[in-house]
C-alpha cells in the first residue's frame, strides 16, 4: 500500500481534478465504483432488480490481487488516447514508479497501482473500462464497484459462456481471476448465494455477510472492554454513530441479525459495568439483565437496530 505525502496528494487531487471529467464521459451505466454521484447502495440497488427479473445465474469475479497486478505501460497507454499533455503523463508516470518502504526493504515494484492514493480508484476503473465494454457488447448484465464485480444471467450456459469470456480478457490484459473464489452460482437455490460490497445475496433476499458481520463485533469490542475508561454516557456516545452508520448501510438485510447485534452490544455494556462494581459473569446473568435491562439502556440513549428497523419498515 503507498500512503502519499501532504504535498503528493495535493498534486494528485489536482491531477484527477483534470482527469476524472474526461474519462467520466465514458464509463458506463454498470460501473458505480468512486464515480461523482454513485456509491455502494446504487450497486446493490441494481444486483436486486436484476435477480429479481430472473437473472439468478450469477458469475462471481473475484480479479487475485488486483491492485498489485494492473500492468502500468498499458494503464498509462489508455490514459494517453484522452490526454496529449507530457507533463501530466510524466507526472503519472512518477505516480506509478514511486517506491514501495516496507520495514527495512525498498523496491519499485514492476506493476500495480498504490492502494490508499487520491489517483487509485480512478486509474483502477479506467484499466478496467474495457472489459465493462466487451461484456456489455456481448449483451451480459455486469454490475461492478471497482474491482468487486459479479454477472447477472437467465441460465447456466449463459453464465458459462460469460465467465469464458471475463477469463479471457483478464488473460489478455495481465489479470488473474482467483481460481477458487471465482464460481457460477445459482442464487435461487437454497445452501448458495454470492457476495458483494458487504452483503450475501441468496434465494432473492440479502444477508450480513459473515466478514461484515465479525468486522463490526470487532469494532464493538474495542469499545466496549471491560477495562476501559469514560462513563456509560461516554461508551454508548462512541457506539451510537458506528451502530447508526452500520444500520443505514444493511437496513436491507434480513431483520434478525438486528436483534443479535442488539443483545451483543448489551451484553458487552452489562459486563462491562459489573466489572466496575467488581461482580462475576460476563454480563448473561439474570440479575444483570434486572439491574441494567433493555429499557435502562435506551433510557441512557444507546442506539437499537431492530427498533430503527421497525421504524423504517413503518415509513415505507
Amino acid at each position: 500500500m503507498g500512503i502519499a505525502a501532504g504535498k503528493d496528494r495535493i498534486v494528485q487531487a489536482a491531477v484527477k481534478m483534470v482527469l476524472e471529467p474526461i474519462f467520466e464521459r465514458d464509463f458506463l451505466p454498470g460501473n458505480y465504483g468512486f464515480r461523482p454521484g454513485r456509491g455502494c447502495k446504487d450497486a446493490l440497488r441494481e444486483v436486486d432488480q436484476w435477480l429479481k427479473a430472473g437473472y439468478t445465474w450469477v458469475v462471481d469475479v473475484d480479479l487475485e490481487s488486483y491492485f498489485d497486478t494492473i500492468p502500468k505501460s498499458p494503464l498509462l497507454a489508455r490514459v494517453a488516447e484522452k490526454v496529449s499533455d507530457g507533463t501530466l503523463l510524466d507526472l503519472l508516470q512518477r505516480f506509478l514508479d514511486q517506491e514501495i518502504l516496507e520495514g527495512m526493504q525498498q523496491w519499485t515494484p514492476l506493476a500495480g497501482v498504490p492502494q490508499g492514493s487520491v489517483l487509485s480508484p480512478l486509474l483502477s476503473n479506467l484499466y478496467l473500462h474495457p472489459l465493462d465494454r466487451v461484456v456489455a457488447q456481448a449483451g451480459y448484465q455486469m454490475v461492478r464497484y471497482c474491482d468487486d464485480l459479479v454477472l447477472l444471467c437467465r441460465t447456466q450456459a449463459e453464465a458459462e459462456a460469460a465467465l469464458a469470456l471475463v477469463q479471457d480478457w483478464t488473460w489478455q490484459h495481465g489479470l488473474r481471476l482467483h481460481p477458487e473464489k471465482t464460481r457460477i452460482v445459482d442464487s435461487s437455490q437454497g445452501g448458495y448465494g454470492f457476495a458483494f460490497l458487504g452483503y450475501r445475496f441468496a434465494r432473492g433476499r440479502r444477508h450480513v455477510r459473515r466478514k461484515s458481520l465479525m468486522a463490526l463485533r470487532d469494532k464493538i469490542r474495542q469499545k466496549t472492554g471491560r477495562t476501559r475508561s469514560g462513563s456509560l454516557e461516554q461508551i454508548i456516545a462512541e457506539l451510537n454513530p458506528m451502530l447508526r452508520g452500520w444500520f443505514n448501510y444493511f437496513k436491507h438485510a434480513r431483520f434478525p441479525i438486528f436483534r443479535t447485534i442488539d443483545g451483543f452490544v448489551r451484553r458487552r455494556l452489562r459486563a462491562l459495568l459489573r466489572k466496575r462494581e467488581k461482580r462475576p459473569s460476563f454480563g448473561r446473568s439474570r440479575q444483570g439483565h434486572q439491574r441494567w435491562s433493555n429499557a435502562f439502556f435506551a433510557a441512557h440513549g444507546l442506539f437499537t437496530l431492530h427498533e430503527a428497523y421497525v421504524q423504517a419498515r413503518q415509513s415505507r
